[in-house]
């Protein structure tokens, strides 16, 4: 170590005093300009100070929280240092702008020197006003850039090409027109492809499903017409599939079932034309306002729609029964979640999943569905039968409609165990009966619609029971109480509605009973019959008619339905 030390002190005492105050100067100007944290290049913020320069500011012209980012930018400080100002540390190059709701008006032209900044990475100049400038080619000549926003800003035009660096594509909500071309699909690397309420128009390039980085697709609110792609591969990273509101035809496509992570599907308001998709897998499923038709089948398999927290198939042309296999794996709505789950996805810190559908008799279009919503939406169809009673078990429920159907017989006592249901509609159907005294208990309940039935009976009361008012039972002549003149008195209406909800749970399996009992009679024909008049003569003898009116119906039915398919039916005439 001495002789270490001895050897470093001769070499210092080599060393003239001008070579030691050189050492001196630059060691002090290392230090300093490493103390600095970006220098930006005069270059930049002479192009930054221009643009702003082009525009104005006006705050009270944007919906949103603005705030002036440009406000801080001048020469006194390093533009490194502005607001909404991102540099590039060793270079000084701007990589990051990010000027979103901040007041801009104005009209970005191709010579713009924002197009000087060639090394920006991410630009956001979403939410403010460009005075329907069309989009410039320059925007795609910003060869690093992998985010794009200009959403929500007055842009008008056709759809620019991004670079194909790009991954992230938001351009929703502007005035642009014509057709999508498909040179889009250079960017391989898009996870996300927002082109949602424009005028776009003409057929939606197939090749689209062969990005398999994609996450989002969303082109909802646009004119699009023509087939949905049906070019999705195993291991696709679609999670979002929103083309909601365009001028669709043909078939859902069979591809999506390679999209394992997919959660959001919604293809609501077009002219679709197929049967019910029970193969896709989703959190979300809206295929409201199409031409869907047919029976809705369902799977024995327990991965039949384990995740889905809404369900709206409104508007369509189902038909049969609703099938309670439907409803007896969705754990999403079995189970009240007492925290909420927060997406964890790259697409996500930029993007939030939005479906329209009705509630409370009201079209809205609710943001970041995933995490706060649970609706069930089955109206406006032809299903017939009974509500199923296990429709009781879905206690997430916030919405549940299956107004304007066929369906028949008295109402599940069981939907009186929807705690958190805010809105329920069973208007306009055939429904007889009292309306079950456990609706009282549903403290949650802020619109109830049960108009145009055959109901009868005294209205529960106590709770939210004081607030509807008539049009919540219109139609329903038999009905007796509260909002009505016609009050229940002591007509043991009220007395007996909980021993008669006792008996409701039962009617689908009843139901069933007399389908099978037919059947049976009808295979055995001579010992049927028998069979037939014995409890036809039990009923008649016990007082119990109304089960006996209810198994004549039941055979007036089936043989309707024999007819229609023209099938041969034997009659089989029970004389009394």
């Amino acid at each position: 170590m001495r002789i270490e030390r001895g050897i470093f002190n001769k070499v210092v005492d080599c060393i003239s005093d001008d070579i030691k105050w050189q050492i001196l100067y630059w060691y002090n100007e290392l230090s300093f300009c490493s103390s600095i944290p970006h220098i930006c290049r005069k270059d930049q913020s002479s192009a930054l100070l221009e643009f702003k320069r082009t525009l104005i500011v006006d705050t009270s012209l944007v919906t949103c929280s603005s705030y002036s980012y440009t406000s801080s930018w001048n020469m006194s400080i390093d533009c490194c240092s502005w607001d909404g100002v991102v540099c590039n540390e060793p270079t000084g190059h701007v990589i990051e702008l990010n000027l979103s709701c901040s007041g801009l008006v104005g009209k970005i032209d191709s010579n713009s020197s924002l197009f000087l900044l060639s090394y920006l990475q991410r630009l956001d100049l979403s939410s403010n006003n460009f005075c329907n400038t069309n989009i410039s080619p320059e925007f795609g000549r910003f060869s690093s850039l992998t985010y794009l926003d200009l959403s929500d800003s007055y842009f008008s035009g056709s759809l620019p090409i991004p670079p194909m660096s790009t991954r992230f594509f938001l351009i929703s909500h502007n005035n642009l027109s014509g057709e999508i071309p498909s040179s889009i699909c250079i960017s391989t690397s898009l996870v996300m492809l927002d082109l949602a309420g424009n005028n776009l128009k003409g057929a939606i390039p197939l090749c689209l499903g062969n990005i398999s980085a994609l996450q989002v697709l969303d082109m909802h609110h646009n004119s699009l017409s023509g087939t949905l792609p049906t070019t999705f591969r195993t291991g696709s990273a679609l999670k979002s599939f929103n083309f909601h509101g365009n001028k669709l035809e043909g078939k859902i496509p069979r591809s999506l079932i390679n999209c394992q992570q997919l959660e959001v599907v919604d293809l609501g308001d077009n002219h679709l034309n197929d049967t019910f998709p029970v193969w896709l897998g989703a959190k979300v499923l809206s295929l409201r306002s199409n031409k869907l038709h047919g029976a809705i089948r369902t799977l024995t398999t327990e991965n039949m729609f384990p995740q889905l927290q809404i369900l709206d198939l409104s508007s369509n042309a189902f038909t049969k029964n609703i099938p309670p296999g439907l409803f007896q794996h969705l754990k999403a709505m079995r189970t009240v979640h007492q925290t909420l789950n927060t997406p964890s996805d790259e697409g996500s810190r930029y993007y939030q999943d939005t479906v329209a559908f009705v509630t409370k008799g009201l079209k809205f279009e609710v943001v970041r569905i995933l995490f706060l919503y649970t609706n069930v939406d089955l109206s406006n169809n032809k299903f017939e039968g009974y509500i199923p009673s296990i429709m009781g078990d879905l206690i997430a429920l916030r919405v549940l409609n299956i107004s304007h159907n066929r369906l028949q017989g008295h109402i599940p006592p069981s939907l009186g165990s929807l705690s958190l249901v805010e809105s329920l509609d069973l208007s306009s159907n055939h429904l007889v009966g009292e309306i079950p005294a456990r609706f009282s208990s549903l403290t949650s309940l802020e619109v109830l619609n049960l108009s145009y039935n055959h109901l009868e009976g005294c209205i529960p009361q106590g709770n939210q029971f004081h607030t509807f008012e008539n049009n919540s039972y219109e139609g329903n002549d038999g009905l007796r109480g509260f909002p009505f003149t016609r009050s229940c008195g002591d007509d043991r209406v009220s007395g007996t509605n909980h021993a008669v909800s006792g008996q409701l749970d039962d009617e689908e399996s009843n139901s069933e009973f007399l389908c099978h009992f037919w059947k049976a009679a009808l295979m055995g024909y001579g010992s049927g019959l028998c069979i037939g008049l014995s409890i036809t003569y039990f009923m008649i003898s016990t007082g119990n008619l109304k089960w006996l009116v209810r198994i004549i119906e039941e055979l007036e039915h089936k043989i309707m339905m024999a007819r229609r398919k023209q099938r041969p039916f034997v009659l089989l005439l029970l004389l009394v």
